[in-house]
């Protein structure tokens, strides 16, 4: 019952769009709290949803509409072309008297099949071909934001706009315990928005162009949330772009949906839209909180103050890749466990950290990492050449080592 009602919620939400579109253009608190409703609150996909999701903006508003006519175009051609064939066949049967026409070359009939279809096409493309130029147009945007994906998270970076240095990575939330493992079932019941929440969320304020640039350190990946009717995809090597603009405050969730590899269900998507005021309250105080976690490089650490915060830094972006033994993954992912690199010069690990590489022995080839600070990369690198058998000569790189290698 409760389903039924949430989906009722939905249809009437989604009708209430096709037949007014400018009804979204307004932000108000009576609207954005019958949106959350309509949505269910969670800002994803309602539990048996067969439709799209309830659109958030002008543009996912418009391919709702095109996706709503498209359907009734092909559903009347349905019934008139079948409905003509079963009148036909039953009507003019044989055993009814009727005896087949023969004629050949009707110039009318071919230019009617001719004519017809087209005038349909033109009718559905010129409506389509709008939405489609206006979807590609990200020009004087307010903010831009890039989004980096990675196995299996996304790295995001504030260009342009109010916010601008802002940077973080974004990783996906729900605790192992709700997901469990291969022959293990979960010990946690699993929540509302399960593998769609995230530690960090990408925020923005309403009624402002979001202009999203989207890249890939190493596999293609795609950037999409369905409400904002926005999907594109991040290539290594290339540089795309898209945009969007909410109409509601609230929490909107997607996910990457290009198969990049084994946990590619495990790199969802959560935009978070406030108010101005509230964007730019969050703005100031990330960028004091970056500000503070900003070390100087010029520090000089212990080995045993490194070890500690780069253990820390190894769980959070690279154990899911070469585990947490350092062993990684046969076929898949380099071991660091008395691997030629950790135990060898720390400048080429230096390089490598900075730059990735791609050595061609293994499918998934190691990504750059610059987005790390200098002392987080001094203190993962000589986390490693300090673990598991490793025993290099040179066990210790500072973060002076780390900024003199960017230049």
């Amino acid at each position: 019952m409760k389903h039924a009602k949430r989906f009722q919620s939905l249809m009437l939400a989604l009708s209430m769009t096709a037949a007014a579109v400018p009804s979204w253009a307004a932000e108000t608190a009576a609207a954005a709290t019958e949106y959350s409703k309509a949505t269910g609150g969670t800002g994803g996909p309602l539990v048996n949803q067969l439709n799209l999701q309830a659109p958030a903006t002008a543009i996912a508003a418009d391919i709702y509409s095109l996706h709503n006519l498209m359907m009734i175009i092909c559903l009347v051609i349905f019934v008139a072309v079948f409905g003509v064939m079963f009148y036909s066949i039953l009507k003019h049967r044989k055993s009814l008297g009727h005896k087949s026409a023969s004629f050949h070359e009707s110039t009318a009939v071919e230019i009617a099949w001719t004519i017809v279809p087209f005038l349909i096409v033109i009718g559905m493309a010129l409506p389509a071909t709008k939405t489609v130029v206006a979807m590609k147009d990200t020009s004087n945007a307010d903010i831009t934001i890039k989004a980096t994906g990675m196995q299996w998270k996304w790295g995001y970076d504030y260009l342009k706009g109010e916010g601008e240095g802002i940077t973080f990575i974004s990783n996906l939330s729900t605790p192992r315990s709700q997901v469990g493992s291969p022959g293990v079932a979960p010990t946690e019941k699993r929540g509302d928005t399960y593998l769609m929440e995230v530690d960090n969320e990408v925020v923005v304020p309403v009624n402002k162009k979001i202009r999203i640039v989207t890249t890939a350190n190493d596999v293609i990946h795609a950037w999409t949330i369905p409400a904002f009717g926005v999907k594109q995809d991040a290539i290594p090597g290339f540089v795309r772009d898209t945009w969007f603009k909410a109409q509601h405050t609230g929490v909107y969730r997607g996910t990457c949906v290009e198969l990049c590899g084994k946990d590619h269900a495990f790199m969802p998507i959560v935009v978070r839209v406030v108010t101005a005021e509230e964007y730019t309250a969050w703005a100031d105080k990330k960028k004091k909180e970056l500000a503070a976690l900003a070390d100087d490089p010029t520090k000089t650490w212990t080995i045993d103050e490194l070890k500690t915060k780069g253990e820390k830094v190894y769980s959070a972006n690279c154990a899911v890749c070469h585990q947490a033994t350092g062993k990684g993954v046969p076929g898949a992912f380099a071991a660091l466990d008395g691997s030629a690199v950790v135990n060898g010069e720390k400048a080429a690990q230096i390089h490598v950290l900075l730059n990735g590489q791609k050595s061609g022995k293994f499918p998934a080839e190691m990504p750059a990492w610059k987005q790390l600070s200098d002392t987080d990369i001094a203190a993962v690198i000589t986390y490693t050449r300090n673990s598991w058998s490793n025993k290099p000569a040179e066990n210790i790189v500072q973060p002076a080592e780390v900024l003199a290698a960017r230049k």
